[in-house]
């Protein structure tokens, strides 16, 4: 079967795989948020850094939606005050401790539109999509269930030791664990590390730990192995240092897979809770039994819409004794 994206609708919740041979290659998910890369929108310049073409815009949304962004590549004529058409260019980048905002461009000319969907996003490019229903079972055929599971945790198992990939405020770092001797550890993991960049949606800066070798020739070895298996990603790249230290840098323009369900953890538990709930075969109401934190995040809009659905009436049971992602929904009699 040739390659093709799959595309569910969830509530909360746009989720995109790339398919090929039974398994997933890439996968995307969008949560809606109406300030990422394709929106075009007038907005104020509220503060221009002196010296520079970067600023801080507000831009015109709606009341009590984030509004705003940092910019660059300001002409020199714009000063504080001054109205503009910009086009936002990277999502915010939600990080521990801190929340990165937004960034736009001027966009003089441009027509005001909201960002696509992501449906509408990956069939611009041309390429083939076919859309799901939820109660399908495409996606967990093809190992869904198994990716969220390893963008929840951050850890990839390999034959030979396993990757643990962890976003941090500078770049997400990819540390490589295993009993292997050093090289053929490092061997190990290169595919695994290639398949994380894309089944994560990992951009931006990555540095990958691998074990230190002392020899040149080892080292050039794995570079080389990488090279190799990174021969279909756009970015750049170092060579390892004597260290084992490898960076590479792409562009980066919304969280990975990793970053959104390590920053916000209870919306991602309940997003997938809300897709459980929505595949539920047995007739009765829907029970969701979750953490508090992951049933708080639910909103009232989210379960009308999965009544609606599913036809059913929804009701939550709080368990503070179940981890976040131990929610689970079930039928039960009326």
């Amino acid at each position: 079967m040739a390659a093709e994206w799959l595309y569910e609708a969830g509530i909360g919740e746009e989720r995109a795989i790339f398919v090929s041979g039974g398994r997933i290659l890439s996968a995307r998910i969008g949560w809606g948020d109406p300030l990422r890369p394709g929106l075009v929108s007038e907005a104020q310049l509220i503060k221009r850094h002196g010296g520079t073409r970067r600023g801080l815009v507000r831009l015109d949304l709606a009341e009590g939606a984030a509004r705003e962004a940092l910019i660059d590549q300001l002409p020199r004529e714009a000063t504080e005050g001054v109205r503009l058409t910009v086009r936002v260019t990277r999502a915010a980048i939600l990080e521990r401790g801190r929340h990165k905002l937004p960034v736009a461009r001027p966009a003089p000319g441009e027509t005001l539109r909201p960002a696509p969907t992501l449906r509408a996003e990956i069939e611009a490019t041309g390429a083939r999509l076919r859309a799901l229903p939820t109660t399908a079972n495409d996606f967990s055929r093809h190992g869904w269930d198994e990716l969220v599971e390893q963008a929840q945790t951050g850890e990839i198992a390999f034959p030979g030791g396993s990757i643990i990939v962890s976003p941090t405020p500078a770049m997400t770092l990819i540390d490589i664990d295993g009993a292997l001797p050093p090289v053929k550890l490092a061997l190990a993991a290169v595919a695994a590390i290639a398949d994380a960049l894309h089944r994560l949606d990992i951009g931006g800066s990555v540095g990958i730990d691998f074990p230190t070798m002392a020899d040149k020739a080892d080292r050039q070895m794995i570079d080389k192995a990488l090279a190799n298996a990174l021969i279909d990603w756009q970015g750049e790249r170092t060579g390892m240092n004597g260290f084992g230290f490898v960076q590479l840098v792409s562009r980066l323009e919304r969280p990975s897979l990793v970053a959104l369900m390590a920053r916000q953890p209870a919306a991602a538990a309940a997003r997938v809770l809300l897709r459980q709930a929505e595949r539920v075969a047995e007739p009765g109401l829907l029970l969701l039994s979750a953490n508090p934190r992951v049933l708080d995040a639910i909103s009232p809009e989210w379960e009308a819409e999965l009544a609606r659905r599913t036809g059913r009436a929804v009701r939550r049971k709080a368990d503070p004794a179940l981890a976040l992602g131990g929610g689970f929904a079930q039928a039960i009699a009326q």
